[in-house]
């Protein structure tokens, strides 16, 4: 149980859902289990609008707890949507809170993420905070799987770094918020993906301070249709297409980008090479080379919709 305290809300989690019911309770189950010495509360944005049974059933879960929280239904299909709603309702319904943070709907906050993720962002004055995401795979996985860049993240002590690349696992001040253009996420990337390292990547170029905790873990399930070569060989091509749409968009040289797609071609071989070398295995070595060939695929105009979902 959620320790309890008065006053008023002073963070906010925001929880996008599509398409994931009963995940998304258990998503909801490992927040509301956080123990703290401050008020949150929760909001959750249904992208299924022709079936928000994510809704529904978060209402039905969280009608039993004592946690304050919205639930809404967002029409426009896209996951930068689902976010920018979620965000926006969570600053206009919970004025005093301080701290907005976001968790997906395939993830479960470990014991003490809130607290530890709100506390470093409170004793350092931290703009942006993330923390670790330590992945759980549904089905036995080969040594190919687990050393593939795909899954590896930011680690060590909690430090002040340059930027986080993912929402995940992230606390936002509401300055950053008010010291930012709308849309917050650019709902270029709502089919592509990225929108969150975009969102990040303008955070720190306009001088955010960001941290990273390490006690603030998250733990993401992911299933076995995420783990095969040739999921993780089309994300590795994708990583390099978002890659080269947020270089695009905060470049003032079109030539400086067109060189760089070059320079990553050779860079990307040569990196694939000495990793093969080293791990010995053709699927985590594929990955810079792939990535590289993703810049090149995306000026092309070749840009891949993996969150374009047909009703």
């Amino acid at each position: 149980m959620i320790e309890e305290s008065k006053g008023s809300v002073e963070a906010v989690i925001c929880i996008p859902t599509f398409r994931r019911p009963t995940w998304l309770i258990r998503t909801l189950t490992s927040v509301v289990a956080q123990a703290t010495n401050f008020r949150f509360a929760i909001v959750v944005v249904d992208n299924d609008g022709s079936n928000p049974a994510g809704a529904r059933q978060a209402k039905d879960y969280l009608d039993t707890t004592h946690v304050p929280f919205l639930i809404f239904t967002e029409e426009k299909q896209g996951n930068c949507h689902a976010i920018n709603r979620a965000f926006g309702e969570a600053l206009t319904a919970f004025p005093e809170a301080e701290f907005l943070l976001m968790i997906d709907d395939d993830e479960m906050a470990l014991p003490g993420w809130l607290a530890a993720i709100v506390d470093t962002a409170r004793r350092e004055s931290a703009d942006i905070v993330g923390g670790p995401v330590v992945r759980q795979f549904e089905v036995p996985v080969s040594d190919a799987v687990t050393q593939h860049l795909l899954f590896g993240s930011i680690e060590g002590a909690t430090r002040a770094i340059a930027q986080i690349h993912g929402s995940g696992n992230c606390l936002i001040r509401r300055r950053v918020f008010a010291g930012l253009e709308s849309p917050l996420f650019d709902v270029r990337f709502n089919f592509l993906g990225g929108g969150d390292m975009e969102f990040f990547t303008r955070c720190r170029k306009a001088g955010f301070r960001t941290w990273w905790c390490a006690e603030a873990v998250i733990r993401e399930f992911v299933p076995k249709e995420r783990v095969s070569a040739r999921f993780l060989m089309t994300r590795s091509l994708r990583t390099g297409s978002i890659n080269y749409v947020i270089d695009r968009i905060h470049s003032t040289s079109a030539v400086h980008v067109f060189a760089k797609n070059g320079l990553s071609l050779g860079a990307g071989g040569l990196r694939s090479i000495a990793l093969f070398i080293r791990t010995w295995r053709l699927l985590p070595a594929s990955h810079p080379l792939l990535v590289s060939l993703g810049r090149t695929l995306a000026s092309l105009g070749f840009l891949p919709t993996p969150y374009r979902a047909s009703n």
